[in-house]
């Protein structure tokens, strides 16, 4: 089974990772906090992280970027976003 990653910037501006999950609340998503603003976590940081949480990137899956705007006048916000899977297989 595959789940949603996803890769953000917090209410304060530092990167987080979470796994959404069907299976769960929202509430216990696992998450992973970067603790820093920049620069944008790299593909092993991202990896680690995943791995501390229990979780692989799916086979194949890469990281999807998207840009979320807030108005013209503010900064951007990124999302990116990947397939993963539990580390041991299981649901």
């Amino acid at each position: 089974m595959t789940h949603g990653a996803r890769l953000s910037n917090s209410f304060h501006g530092e990167w987080e990772l979470y796994v959404i999950s069907d299976l769960m609340s929202f509430d216990d998503w696992p998450e992973h906090s970067f603790g820093r603003t920049g620069p944008v976590p790299t593909l092993q940081e991202r990896a680690d992280a995943l791995a501390q949480l229990g979780f692989v990137l799916a086979d194949d899956a890469g990281w999807e970027w998207q840009e979320c705007p807030t108005g013209v006048m503010d900064r951007v916000e990124l999302l990116a976003s990947a397939n993963v899977q539990r580390q041991d297989g299981a649901a």
